[in-house]
């Protein structure tokens, strides 16, 4: 098969096509035929070694968290699926690989594709739809009549978080350029905030609960719109110390993680709000959850744009850019 590989970490390291075996099933996994991928942030931070610490892959390795594809073989113990499913996924850490032909995917990661997008869209929804999942349902619990502040609302996580928090019975704030402020009103932003002329710090008061996606700095800015009792649910860090011992860190790399959060957690405690780091999990389950949702009209993809497989690396490169209104996504077959 034909895959995109990191030979080694390197900061704005080039991908290189390479001919690869075809992947091998394991118990419990389903091989899939990727007809389309998308691109992610995360996947430039792979590339670059941001997370070696925790995620130690070793190079060369494919690249890609996203997949929409057929079910061509399932391996022993596969009960939820057969061959010719069409399915969409986020594959588990240190099984990623989706910028390639196929990929071998356990069963537990993956759900069958909403009936009401094609694969260009499906494929563009499984890591921001469970990454607003887990942050707003699992973490924050959102709950009707309460207030909600995405940052970054046209982003590929805003774009979906906005959606699900409206659904969830919220008000939602977000920030974004004024040029994408019809975007997020689309997907039901109740406050959008122009991130160039308007600090949100200044506008914004009271909330519930705050998803931030930002550098330290904005980081810092969020708390202060908290109210007592609020929750600050970040995905760009600092990690925090539930999340070293949900990774089974040794001690030592428990304690830098202690020490990298704590100046957040306390300036947290003292305003009387929690902090938590998310690093999304891969969960089939939650991505039925969400097919429903998508099916029933309450969710909707934004892709900027396609790219076909032999412009895989102007692909990540576009979304270094950091203009991307919604996915990239990147049509393998």
């Amino acid at each position: 098969m034909k895959a995109y590989v990191v030979d080694k970490y390197k900061k704005k390291g080039a991908l290189r096509l390479a001919e690869l075996p075809d992947p091998q099933i394991q118990n419990g996994d389903v091989l899939v035929r990727v007809h389309v991928t998308s691109v992610n942030p995360l996947d430039s931070k792979v590339r670059d070694g941001a997370f070696k610490i925790f995620l130690p892959y070793r190079p060369p390795f494919v690249l890609g968290h996203d997949v929409a594809g057929t079910v061509v073989k399932v391996g022993s113990g596969v009960n939820r699926f057969k061959v010719g499913d069409e399915i969409y996924a986020r594959p588990r850490d240190h099984r990623v690989g989706t910028f390639a032909e196929l990929i071998a995917i356990h069963q537990d990661d993956a759900a069958l594709k909403p009936r009401t997008l094609d694969m260009e869209e499906a494929s563009s929804i499984p890591l921001v739809a469970l990454t607003a999942w887990q942050a707003l349902v699992d973490i924050a619990k959102v709950k009707p009549g309460q207030k909600v502040f995405i940052q970054a609302g046209s982003g590929g996580v805003g774009t979906i978080a906005i959606q699900l928090a409206k659904h969830l019975g919220a008000t939602v704030a977000t920030t974004t350029s004024a040029k994408n402020a019809a975007l997020v009103k689309s997907l039901g932003a109740d406050v959008v905030i122009d991130y160039k002329s308007q600090d949100f710090e200044n506008v914004l008061s009271g909330y519930d609960v705050v998803l931030n996606s930002q550098d330290p700095k904005m980081l810092a800015k969020s708390l202060n719109v908290l109210k007592p009792g609020g929750h600050l649910v970040s995905i760009s860090g600092p990690p925090d110390p539930a999340f070293a011992k949900d990774l089974g860190l040794n001690a030592f790399l428990k304690l830098v993680v202690r020490l990298l959060s704590r100046s957040v957690r306390k300036k947290a405690k003292s305003r009387s709000v929690q902090y938590s780091f998310l690093f999304m999990r891969a969960n089939g389950r939650q991505l039925e959850q969400i097919a429903e949702l998508i099916d029933s009209g309450a969710l909707r993809p934004v892709v900027d744009k396609i790219f076909p497989f032999n412009q895989t690396p102007e692909a990540l490169a576009y979304v270094e850019t950091g203009r991307v209104k919604g996915k990239v996504v990147i049509k393998v077959q």
